[in-house]
């Protein structure tokens, strides 16, 4: 199954040390040329640059709709438009944190996961300590709200 991604899932899973988990879950991974840009060119050095560039999994495009890209650029950043019109081009899950990305990209019907929804997968899975990974996550500056973090981990 094809995915595809945007920067922040990528970065958060190679701070993790768990970016292979997107391999083993989805086989191949699209990103968007400028989530490239944004990750490789503009990232350097920081998480998920390396992990990137050399994984032959990821695969680049550039989507068709370029006045829809512009369009969603209006009120996201360029990578975000990008991934949702590629994901929607490709009929496709969109790995996306961002709410605003993921509200606008349910709204043109693309279904939409999260770094946390693939962490909750691999707990399921037995792959990962899902509370022990929130916190790691939530340390490396990661947001997500106290009720949110407690009804993921199965706190009241």
């Amino acid at each position: 199954m094809v995915v595809v991604a945007n920067s922040t899932p990528l970065i958060a899973l190679s701070r993790l040390g768990l970016f292979e988990l997107l391999k083993e879950y989805f086989g191949e991974v699209a990103i968007p040329k400028e989530v490239y840009e944004e990750v490789v060119t503009r990232g350097g050095a920081l998480f998920g640059a390396r992990e990137v560039m050399s994984s032959k999994w990821i695969k680049i495009f550039v989507p068709g709709n370029r006045l829809a890209v512009d369009s969603l650029s209006v009120h996201l950043g360029k990578g975000e438009a990008e991934a949702i019109i590629l994901a929607k081009e490709k009929d496709t899950l969109l790995i996306i944190d961002d709410k605003d990305g993921r509200t606008m990209a349910a709204n043109l019907g693309v279904s939409v996961t999260g770094t946390v929804g693939l962490l909750k997968l691999a707990a399921e899975d037995g792959k990962v300590d899902l509370k022990k990974t929130l916190d790691e996550l939530m340390a490396s500056g990661f947001r997500l709200s106290k009720n949110e973090y407690k009804k993921i981990i199965g706190g009241n």
